[in-house]
């Protein structure tokens, strides 16, 4: 389906031609040659850096190995034209007739359109969201959730077995924090008044934790000590916090396949197993670290700890694996944890964090490199912030002192789907304005309405065409004279098209989501740009009078810019819309 493939094929095998020739020297690697479309789409349709890459193993200078390359390209099936640029580059101008006829591929596949194997079934867990269940979701979560959730649809599509994931951090103090401020609310619905104190989480959404305690137990835990209800009201509260984050991801279109409890992996000894497996490797030791770089913190003391070799594996320095107490760190719990998702879910493990994890990334790479034995990659996609503005205007926020903007009222706002296109309008290592009011403006500054739009004027004229009793059938159009499409604003909105599978396979391989909406404005953007020259020239509308051919064949082509975009909207988790209110 990936159309470069094929002229990948055809470069691949005029390169094995050369070197049976003699004039490439046998046992290059050729792993490293792409072929895409040019970034000058006047240089042509189809690029190649083949010379350049071979080269220098090849002992040539890249033009020359250019040039021998072109005169074997030049009379292949398909190639009108090819020519060598820049330092070695060879581009290829392909026949407007190999376009035309592809485009039934679309028709054909329908939404399954761009889905590809690359991907071999290999097992991929993303693990994302995996906020603190001390409150609901908030604006700042979202980011993570749709990126996390749109890279998992990605990797679906390009033919990965992906796992979604949620790690729920249970075993923290921050817990017993929570607990004991559902214990308060828990009092204040029996009667009593209470004031929340400094270091408690003060949210009214912990009243109604407090009331369903009150319904279950009545008066039980009022005059218990601390020791008997802590437990309790640790694992119900986190239990009624899940079920409420459970309901705004659903909201949201977000779904995970496996909730792990960072609690049941302590509980269960996967930490001690873990770290055995790094001291059997010789990689544990007990060491005095070196003060931080810059001012010290006063609570720093030169004492010997139990130190992973992180630097051995790319962090900048050996870290801690217990706490002065004795307790395990945070990390040696996430050791653990990455440990156990490598040994159920495959080798390449990607986590989706917030801003704040960002001098986290090196010292769990290294971590999961040094478990695995190598086997195990770990990605980290680091979210930046999402600064929420109301009409050009900040809307403060403050976790501490109970007010923010949960993802509930973001949806309930503006919808979910303009919140998850939103969201990919950016890499997820920048940060992002999100404002409600101008997400919902129509206009071309609005991306999520700009692409919606394509797509309801695609099937604004289809629904013209069928009140015109023209058959639409998938096989209708697909048979249709394609080559009547020879406008150039139509020829280039097919190779547009028909680049989305190349550009799915390169998104899944980056683990960038985000290029799925860039490219989707980029289609909305040719599209309309069709759409105003029939404004303007009647020759160039969908529907001509008294030629049917021509027409048939235009509504092949506003079928399939229907079908690419929905396709598209989709691995985005968004759903397109046929009309615009």
């Amino acid at each position: 389906m990936n159309v470069f493939k094929d002229f990948e094929a055809k470069i691949l095998t005029a390169l094995e031609q050369m070197v049976a020739a003699g004039d490439l020297p046998a046992g290059l690697d050729f792993a490293r040659i792409t072929v895409e479309p040019p970034r000058d789409p006047s240089h042509g349709d189809v690029s190649t850096n083949a010379a350049m890459i071979l080269a220098k193993p090849a002992g040539k200078p890249p033009r020359a190995i250019a040039d021998a390359l072109v005169a074997r390209l030049k009379g292949m099936e398909a190639v009108v034209d090819a020519g060598v640029a820049g330092p070695g580059f060879v581009n290829l101008r392909i026949a407007p007739a190999f376009w035309q006829s592809r485009m039934a591929d679309i028709l054909k596949a329908g939404l399954a359109y761009g889905a590809s194997t690359v991907g071999q079934g290999r097992r991929v867990n993303v693990e994302y969201v995996s906020a603190n269940p001390t409150g609901p979701m908030h604006v700042g979560h979202t980011r993570g959730a749709v990126v996390g959730d749109a890279l998992a649809r990605l990797l679906d599509k390009a033919g990965y077995s992906v796992t979604r994931e949620y790690y729920i951090n249970d075993a923290g103090a921050q817990v017993d924090v929570l607990a004991r401020s559902a214990y308060l609310r828990y009092r204040e619905a029996l009667g009593e008044t209470v004031t929340i104190p400094e270091g408690l989480y003060p949210g009214d959404y912990l009243k109604a934790v407090g009331e369903a305690l009150k319904e279950k137990d009545g008066d039980r835990w009022v005059n218990a000590e601390e020791g008997e209800w802590l437990p309790y009201f640790r694992e119900f509260t986190v239990a009624r916090m899940m079920e409420g984050i459970r309901q705004d991801l659903a909201l949201l279109g977000v779904q995970h396949d496996v909730f792990s409890s960072e609690k049941a992996v302590v509980d269960a000894g996967a930490v001690d197993l873990a770290l055995k497996t790094l001291e059997d490797q010789g990689l544990i030791y007990t060491g005095v670290l070196e003060p931080p770089k810059g001012k010290k913190p006063e609570d720093w003391e030169p004492r010997p700890q139990t130190l992973f070799r992180a630097s051995q594996f790319g962090d900048d320095v050996d870290r801690p694996l217990k706490k002065s107490d004795g307790s395990w760190t945070y990390f040696a719990n996430d050791i653990a944890y990455h440990y156990d998702k490598f040994r159920r879910s495959g080798e390449m493990l990607i986590d989706v964090l917030g801003a704040d994890h960002g001098g986290y990334v090196k010292r769990m790479q290294a971590a999961v490199t040094a478990i695995t034995g190598g086997k195990g990659a770990l990605d980290v996609k680091i979210c930046q912030l999402v600064n929420l503005l109301d009409g050009g205007q900040p809307v403060k926020m403050s976790k501490r002192a109970g007010r923010f903007v949960t993802l509930r009222d973001i949806v309930e706002e503006v919808g979910a789907g303009v919140v998850r296109f939103i969201m990919l309008t950016r890499r997820n290592d920048q940060s992002l304005d999100f404002d409600v009011v101008k997400v919902t403006e129509q206009s071309k500054e609005n991306p999520v309405f700009y692409v919606q739009y394509a797509h309801a004027r695609c099937h604004s004229v289809l629904r013209h065409a069928r009140t015109a009793g023209i058959d639409l059938s998938p096989s209708f159009l697909a048979s249709a004279d394609l080559s009547r499409l020879d406008s150039t604003a139509e020829l280039d909105l097919i190779r547009l098209m028909l680049s989305f599978p190349r550009m799915i396979e390169a998104a899944a391989d980056a683990h960038e989501p985000h290029r799925v909406a860039f490219y989707l404005y980029d289609l909305a953007s040719a599209f309309h740009g069709l759409w105003n020259q029939g404004k303007d020239d009647a020759t160039m509308r969908f529907l001509i009078d008294g030629d049917e051919a021509l027409t048939r064949a235009r509504l092949a082509l506003v079928t399939s810019v229907a079908l690419v975009i929905a396709a598209g909207l989709h691995v985005l988790g968004v759903e397109p819309s046929e009309e615009m209110r």
